[in-house]
């Protein structure tokens, strides 16, 4: 089995800001901006208390950055929902799983890799902790920077490449679903399992909660000095080397979004004890 360390949702470059850390402990990764506006931030919903587009306006107000584009209005910008893993996020149909789609130059890199079925995306973004103030969700202070934490995981059900792909109208939403036999041969839909194969009570796909076991960054270090378990250097990680090892820290890769490495026994029962503290 492997296991891909995928950077997604909100950075310096799409979006600006960190994504939020909720005061309960739950993590809201967004998505990053889209020209394409045929979903909004105000289309999605973490749960019943919390509309995206209200959350970044409560955090950031109206405008975010676009690579390309500057600052744009949060009302004026669609957004890429993927990966889709948060099951009240969107208007769903019965039949949905998680999805996650990945083009170009990462897919390539995931396909020289080998992903397949039965591997675990492990998703990681840029959070800061928030605070309740008079109603209101607000950065909170003391955390400053913010830090790398592991939001959400999927395992590869199905893939299925997206211009050869004949399927139901559930997935038909989906911003790389949507290319239809117009996408490159290069562009490709991974859908999720039902349930999870370390942990069969779960979801094949879904969010966690904060806490150490999901903090990659090392404490008190910027947030791409991670604070790995001395079992991953038995292993090789994709777009590292042994030089990425420090004397206290590992220095995470700046450029790509996947980053992957076979498990071993030790790695698996890591990634046991990390679904079990953070759901």
């Amino acid at each position: 089995m492997k296991i891909i360390i995928s950077r997604k949702g909100f950075d310096s470059g799409y979006g600006g800001y960190p994504s939020p850390i909720l005061p309960d402990g739950r993590m809201v990764s967004f998505p990053i901006p889209d020209i394409d506006k045929s979903i909004s931030y105000k289309d999605l919903h973490f749960d019943d208390r919390y509309n995206y587009m209200e959350l970044m306006k409560s955090l950031f107000g109206d405008t975010l950055k676009h690579e390309g584009y500057g600052k744009v209005l949060v009302d004026d910008i669609g957004c890429h929902l993927d990966p889709d893993i948060q099951s009240t996020a969107y208007e769903r149909n019965k039949d949905w799983r998680g999805l996650f789609g990945q083009a170009g130059i990462a897919q390539k890199h995931l396909k020289n890799q080998d992903v397949s079925v039965g591997d675990i995306f492990l998703f990681f973004g840029w959070f800061r902790q928030t605070e309740l103030v008079n109603g209101r969700i607000i950065y909170d202070k003391k955390d400053k920077k913010g830090k790398h934490v592991i939001y959400g995981y999927m395992e590869v059900g199905e893939i299925h490449q997206v211009n050869k792909l004949d399927t139901d109208e559930w997935m038909h939403y989906h911003p790389h679903v949507k290319r239809g036999k117009g996408a490159t041969d290069n562009d490709v839909i991974y859908v999720a399992k039902d349930k999870l194969s370390v942990d069969s009570s779960l979801d094949g796909y879904g969010t966690l909660k904060y806490c150490d076991a999901v903090t990659l960054t090392k404490d008190g270090f910027s947030k791409s000095r991670w604070n790995l378990p001395d079992i991953f250097k038995h292993t090789s990680i994709s777009y590292h080397s042994e030089n990425s090892w420090k004397d206290n820290y590992f220095q995470s890769a700046a450029k790509g979004q996947e980053f992957v490495l076979e498990s071993t026994v030790e790695i698996k029962n890591w990634l046991e004890k990390l679904f079990k503290q953070a759901k």
